[in-house]
């Protein structure tokens, strides 16, 4: 197969959203919403073009993934830029084959090379790890409760970039779309039956657990 990575164009926005869907459906819940945060992003003010990227096998997509703006705010109200990614979508069939790994790095590389300063992302942490993602806790980086979690992971992208910040998270607003307009969206997308599997029990132990590392 010829591998390639490129940024999204608008004609590729219908394949992506299909794509996504496959990828998600039933994984983290019955059903996904996945596709919707993607078509949704594009719109919105905290979407990162630029971070946009397919990847191709023989000029077919087989996957993207998609950059937002996220931030943290300390207790005195300062603000830190920060990005995230997601989704990032592989079709199942070509999973676990390396193409995912082929996007993050292309990603992570194209967000250093525009001048951000760190990544943070909710996930599994051994996916990655891998990539020098390491728990938030490690820079004083909370949720908005005020808990650490061993799902959400901090990259600096430029040595010292998160040392001295501290604070909550915040994603973007476009990651939480209007689930009430869900189903309508679906309409247009083939219809697939809903199941309730083991991964999405997983997935609510992961987004669940206190992070007790001691990282000093």
């Amino acid at each position: 197969m010829n591998i390639k990575i490129r940024q999204e164009r608008p004609s590729d926005y219908r394949k992506v959203e299909e794509i996504t869907r496959e990828a998600f459906w039933n994984l983290y819940c019955p059903g996904c919403n996945e596709h919707f945060i993607v078509h949704n992003l594009r719109n919105h003010e905290d979407f990162i073009e630029e971070l946009a990227f397919v990847i191709t096998a023989d000029d077919e997509i087989i996957g993207s993934i998609h950059y937002s703006k996220s931030k943290i705010i300390a207790k005195d109200g300062k603000e830190y830029e920060t990005i995230t990614f997601g989704p990032v979508s592989i079709l199942p069939k070509l999973q676990r084959q390396g193409f995912g790994r082929a996007l993050i790095e292309h990603s992570i590389q194209a967000a250093r090379n525009l001048g951000y300063k760190a990544i943070i992302i909710g996930g599994f942490p051994y996916h990655y790890e891998t990539y020098g993602f390491v728990g938030a806790k490690k820079y004083h980086i909370s949720l908005p409760d005020g808990n650490f979690y061993t799902g959400i992971m901090a990259l600096p992208l430029v040595e010292g970039a998160l040392d001295g910040v501290s604070g909550n998270v915040y994603f973007s607003e476009a990651m939480e779309p209007d689930e009430t307009q869900l189903d309508e969206f679906d309409k247009v997308f083939p219809d697939k039956e809903k199941r309730i599997q083991e991964s999405q029990l997983q997935f609510e132990i992961a987004v669940s657990e206190l992070d007790t590392k001691n990282y000093d």
